[in-house]
């Protein structure tokens, strides 16, 4: 997998398909094509597909020790989008990654053509207390030692011998401690946003979900019936076709938005180009000077 130095470190990604970009944000753990294997085979159609992967996960280098915020996930991904060149984007987010977006979105909403994001809730609980057992390495390792496995194999090769036993803690303590987005941070997200929930998902309560599809200047909902968290994979084919009608449906926004930021990108090269010409020039000798 190629790295990119973006905020500091070194992000692993993997880049498919061909047309406009769109950033995938994988959740806690995970990586982005075990949470989007089944649409990027989808998506990779349309659009350029980055999908990078999150400090402390997978082939991204970091060591929990030094700590870990939401807001360097929102830092890693603007840099990583600088440092690819993509301009604007598309953004997709599940679960850590759909707060990352989220965050993203607010921060830089010119940028963002279309959000994605999904399980995600900006409210502290359920998450904060499903997270923290949840994220216990110790029961981890001792009621589910397949599972530990899987996590060793996934990580350790990067990352160091027990490193997500580190990192998940910190990840819990992160949900727990860390800023929320407050409604006037939400209501500066004014991309076409869809929120996806699966009914049954322990994080991300169906109420949470519409509340915060409320707050969007440009919100939809998916409820996904009979599911849980894990909506991209246990119900892989009605995720798909529901974006495909939402990015359908918002092209000719999304297009407008592109060009927008590409007008805009154009006068800021314009401005800096002049203010360098300008500061080339020669200083015009002032009345004082010439007598």
């Amino acid at each position: 997998m190629p790295q990119v130095s973006a905020n500091g470190i070194d992000i692993g990604y993997e880049a498919v398909g061909e047309g406009p970009p769109l950033l995938m944000l994988h959740g806690a753990t995970s990586g982005g094509r075990l949470d989007f294997g089944p649409q990027v085979a989808r998506l990779r159609r349309d659009f350029t597909c980055y999908l990078p992967d999150a400090r402390g996960h997978g082939a991204t280098p970091w060591d929990a020790a030094d700590g870990f915020s939401y807001d360097w996930l929102v830092d890693d991904t603007l840099a990583l989008a600088d440092a690819l060149g993509l301009g604007a984007f598309h953004l997709l987010g599940f679960s850590m990654g759909g707060g990352t977006a989220l965050g993203v979105a607010s921060r830089s909403p010119a940028r963002v053509l279309t959000l994605v994001v999904m399980g995600v809730s900006t409210e502290r609980e359920p998450r904060a207390s499903v997270a923290r057992r949840l994220f216990d390495a110790e029961r981890i390792k001792r009621s589910q030692p397949a599972w530990a496995e899987v996590l060793d194999e996934r990580h350790d090769p990067v990352q160091g011998e027990g490193a997500w036993e580190r990192l998940l803690p910190v990840i819990a303590a992160s949900i727990a401690s860390g800023e929320l987005l407050s409604p006037g941070a939400l209501r500066r997200v004014d991309a076409p946003t869809l929120v996806v929930a699966g009914d049954r998902d322990p994080f991300t309560p169906v109420d949470h979900a519409w509340r915060l599809k409320r707050q969007l200047a440009d919100g939809r909902l998916l409820i996904v019936p009979d599911c849980g968290h894990e909506v991209t994979a246990r119900r892989p084919g009605l995720v798909n076709e529901a974006l495909a009608r939402f990015y359908r449906a918002t092209a000719a926004t999304a297009a407008a938005r592109a060009a927008r930021w590409a007008a805009g990108a154009d006068a800021r090269v314009t401005a800096t180009a002049a203010g360098a010409t300008a500061s080339r020039q020669p200083r015009a000798a002032s009345e004082e000077e010439r007598t």
